[in-house]
């Protein structure tokens, strides 16, 4: 393959399931507790800053409980008793429960990223950290802004069809993976490095860095599950 181009996969080639395993579905249950657990972005904020509280128990037992039985029913992305897509250019209903998880998961994907690079270049010109601020203002405009685009069916996996899945799927999870790889990096740079301006402007650098070198990855479909799908035959949709 020539440097720069984009890998592909044919839907001919992929394996076909017919059941997904009770480990799969088990393992895909502690993702949507993590989505619907820091949904509440300024207390998710606060949780990170001062440590766990008694009312951030009782909100994690209302996640375990209602994603638990979602599971358990088939009503979560990944934990169905069988897989839901498996031809990418059907025209199918996308369920009530995908397009609400998406929708919500597309949130926490870009609205932590985005208000953590705001805090930081807002700590480069001002000088100062108003992170707390920043996510009490702008974290719940945003979510709405996100969850409306969501209900209308305006972002990638949460449309009323699943007919592009072969292609919004990568977008999906090349996001993913440069948002997980860039904030748990972020996280450990404030822990390590002196609450400086020049030191601010290396987060910033690194952050921006890390983003834009995983999403290149994920364009050319390097990173796991990133690779576009040519529609041919019978495919299961991860």
């Amino acid at each position: 393959m020539a440097s720069g181009a984009v890998r592909i996969e044919y839907a001919s080639q992929r394996k076909i399931r017919t059941r997904n395993k009770v480990l799969y579905r088990i393992a895909h249950w502690p993702i949507w507790i993590w989505v619907f657990f820091i949904s509440p972005g300024p207390s998710t904020f606060e949780l990170f800053a001062h440590g766990f509280n008694q009312r951030r128990a009782v909100w994690l037992g209302l996640v375990l409980l209602s994603t638990g039985i979602a599971a358990l029913f088939g009503k979560l992305p990944g934990a169905e008793p069988a897989p839901y897509i498996i031809r990418f250019t059907e025209d199918k209903p996308n369920p009530l429960y995908r397009r609400i998880c998406y929708t919500f998961a597309w949130n926490v994907v870009l609205n932590f990223a985005l208000l953590n690079l705001v805090g930081l270049v807002v700590a480069v010109v001002a000088g100062k950290w108003y992170l707390q601020q920043i996510f009490a203002a702008a974290y719940f405009p945003i979510a709405i802004a996100i969850w409306t685009l969501g209900g209308l069916g305006l972002l990638p996996r949460v449309k009323a069809s699943t007919q592009g899945e072969g292609t919004e799927r990568r977008y999906f999870y090349g996001s993913v993976w440069a948002v997980c790889i860039a904030q748990p990096m972020l996280g450990l740079l404030w822990k390590v490095l002196p609450r400086s301006r020049e030191a601010d402007l290396f987060k910033l650098a690194v952050f921006v860095g890390v983003l834009v070198f995983a999403g290149l990855l994920a364009r050319r479909g390097v990173l796991p599950r990133t690779r576009c799908i040519i529609p041919g035959e019978l495919v299961v949709a991860d």
